[in-house]
């Protein structure tokens, strides 16, 4: 294994003069196709689990959300076309011991987890109404025999393929993370009902002020008029800045729902609280990255973490083991300012043998690379010694994916 650790040529980022953060919420399409196609694929592992116990062969990472129509008005609304979602892959159905062939139903098992999904995410979307759902994932099938052979080695990669991750998180992009986070939080929706799942917020840094641009679409039957909209909307932004003035000493302006021209009748109303019932699309992989945001002032990676198998699938485990390098890293290595992690492998290699580890460090003032990069190279090789727990991990939901 070779691991390159190298100082970097420049600023931190919360240093430099412009910044930029975004982060999609709950309900924004994009997240849903996310949302989803984890969930099935979680779903197929309980149930791979549960027979056999070990998980098979799968990746459901495709995932579109097409758009319905909807006509929503205060006091009320409809939605006259559904929305589509498609979950596509590959997932093994069949698996064979001794001339006897076992059957998993993995068409319901995904229809399943999808719905669930759903109904778990928004409290106005009627998901026998309001959405068709498609399952086209392609069968597959496994011998028993070596699959139990395999399963007691280390996993071999199934794609060549990187991750990438940082830390730690700037003052701005912990405000961007925290305010989509709070404005879907069961406190916020209990005392502002009003406020749909679908939040996008976008935050841009120049110098020591932060703009904030929050997309937040609002419940139509619990909206009685355009006071009440507009209310709500100046709620919103109270509470988002008050949210901020406990996360940064910086200057925050706060704008929701700029796109508003109520003398023309335009207001960001909806019958479900997602923008998919009208018109909306959205694909997995184009959301958040493992940290939960989208950051194109750092290093990403454009994989999709979502549906992917989480035992040998590098483009999902590389991209989580990379953030728990990287958090851990700086947390216990002292003089790190700012750490970079880029993990490649090939496609057939064990995974916990990658071909390159790129270390990325901005140190502090006085702390040369040298003396850390062998706490770092520790921290490296026990993180792969452990990397058969990443599933885990993963499937305990306690790993961010997106």
């Amino acid at each position: 294994m070779r691991i390159v650790v190298q100082k970097l040529p420049y600023k931190p980022v919360r240093q430099q003069r412009v910044e930029i953060v975004e982060r999609k919420g709950l309900g924004h399409p994009d997240y849903i196709a996310d949302n989803l196609c984890e969930a099935v694929s979680k779903a197929l592992c309980r149930e791979y689990m549960r027979i056999f116990g070990t998980i098979l062969h799968h990746n459901v990472d495709k995932g579109l959300v097409v758009g319905g129509r909807a006509k929503p008005e205060f006091g009320g609304g409809t939605v006259e076309e559904p929305i589509k979602i498609i979950v596509a892959g590959r997932a093994t159905s069949e698996v064979t011991k001794e001339d006897e062939i076992t059957k998993i139903p993995v068409y319901e098992i995904a229809l399943d987890a999808m719905r669930d999904s759903l109904k778990k995410t928004f409290r106005f979307l009627d998901v026998d109404k309001h959405v068709e759902l498609e399952a086209m994932v392609r069968p597959g099938s496994a011998d028993l025999v070596q699959i139990f052979e395999l399963s007691r080695e280390i996993p071999l990669a199934n794609d060549t393929s990187f991750g990438v991750s940082y830390a730690p998180l700037t003052e701005t992009e912990r405000l961007v993370l925290e305010t989509e986070r709070f404005l879907n939080s069961p406190k916020l929706k209990s005392e502002l009902p009003e406020v749909g799942e679908d939040v996008k917020v976008m935050g841009v840094r120049t110098g020591n002020e932060v703009s904030l641009t929050i997309a937040a679409a609002i419940v139509s039957h619990l909206t009685k008029d355009l006071n009440h909209y507009l209310s709500v909307k100046e709620e919103i932004k109270k509470r988002v800045e008050d949210l901020a003035s406990k996360i940064t000493d910086m200057e925050v302006r706060v704008n929701v729902n700029t796109a508003d021209k109520p003398d023309k009748g335009i207001i960001y109303l909806t019958v479900t609280g997602t923008s998919a019932e009208h018109g909306d699309d959205g694909n997995t992989g184009r959301g958040n990255r493992v940290n939960g945001l989208i950051t194109p002032c750092r290093p990403m990676s454009l994989e999709a973490t979502a549906g992917k198998n989480p035992v040998s699938h590098v483009g999902k485990i590389y991209n989580v083991l990379a953030k728990k390098i990287a958090d851990r890293a700086y947390s216990e290595v002292k003089g790190i300012e700012e750490i970079y992690i880029k993990m490649l492998t090939q496609i057939g290699h064990p995974i916990n043998d990658p071909l390159i580890v790129d270390v990325g460090v901005i140190s502090e003032k006085g702390v040369s690379i040298r003396s850390i990069q062998q706490d770092i190279r520790g921290v490296i090789a026990e993180e792969l010694s452990k990397i058969k727990d990443i599933t885990s991990f993963i499937l305990s939901g306690e790993a961010t994916l997106f």
